[in-house]
Order: structure tokens, then C-alpha cells, then sequence
């Protein structure tokens, strides 16, 4: 049985290499250090919304359906996974940058502090848009604001 390979240490949070390859068919084995990509340091939820934007064809409104949360929800974690994949902000005045292997991906610290920073932020435009269409009362709003974030503590 195989399993996905994780990217992130669990320990102290650095970015994991790959040592040792081997081929289930005709048993080789590769020994060496392996980064695992840049696909391969999403989360399991950026993989899923990345997922969800290819089934989509890249329409927002149609991942704000599928995925069952807000439009600004769905933009918000669509940019937090351009910054994930290391495309940085997108700036209409900049003149297009060079292949994408060329741009440095953000240390893994500041890719996880940044989605986790991007997520507290939808989620407050999320429960504000609820509270907005009256499908929460301001106490429900207020205590679930309050609670975004707090599992990173």
C-alpha cells in the first residue's frame, strides 16, 4: 500500500527531501535528495482547491457552488494557492515575469503563515457575508470570528 509522501516535518515544521526511491516493478532503487516539488508542499486542502479550480476551468462561481463557501471565500483561497505555489502577488503594472521555475518558492515558515493569515481572512468575510444574509445572529458572528484561527495556537 502506498501513501502520499508528506512535505512538511512534523517536528519543527522545514520543508522534508525524499532519500530513497525504489521501483515497485523491477525493484531499483534511487538513493539521493529528492525535493518533493512545488505541488507536493500543499496541504491537503490547497491540493483539494486546486483540484476543485481545474474541474472547474478556472470559473470561480462554479468552485463557490461545488465547494459550497462565498465567492471573496473562493478568491481568497484561490490567491492563497498562487502565493502557496510561489507566483507571488499579481501586480497588472509588472511586465510578465520568466518561467516559473525561475521564481523561488517562499521558505515553508512564510507559505504556512501566509495561508494560515489568508484563511483567518476569509473566514471573517465569510461569517460577515452569513451574518449580512441574516443566517447568523451578531452573537453567533461574534463568537465565530473569535474562534478563527485559534487551532494554530
Amino acid at each position: 500500500m502506498t501513501h502520499d509522501v508528506i512535505a512538511i516535518c512534523p517536528v519543527c515544521t522545514n520543508e522534508l527531501t525524499v532519500t530513497r526511491l525504489r521501483c515497485g516493478e523491477c525493484g531499483t532503487v534511487i538513493e539521493g535528495e529528492f525535493g518533493v516539488g512545488r505541488f507536493g508542499r500543499l496541504t491537503r486542502e490547497q491540493t483539494q482547491m486546486l483540484a476543485s479550480f481545474l474541474r472547474s476551468r478556472g470559473n470561480l462561481r462554479d468552485m463557490e457552488r461545488e465547494l459550497g463557501i462565498s465567492y471573496p471565500t473562493v478568491r481568497a483561497r484561490v490567491e492563497a494557492l498562487v502565493r502557496a505555489l510561489g507566483f507571488g502577488p499579481r501586480d497588472e503594472t509588472e511586465p510578465a515575469a520568466g518561467p516559473v521555475e525561475d521564481a523561488a518558492p517562499p521558505t515553508t515558515g512564510e507559505a504556512a503563515t501566509a495561508t494560515a493569515t489568508d484563511d483567518v481572512q476569509a473566514g471573517r468575510r465569510d461569517v460577515l457575508e452569513r451574518l449580512s444574509r441574516h443566517e447568523l445572529s451578531a452573537e453567533e458572528a461574534a463568537s465565530a470570528i473569535r474562534s478563527l484561527g485559534r487551532s494554530d495556537r
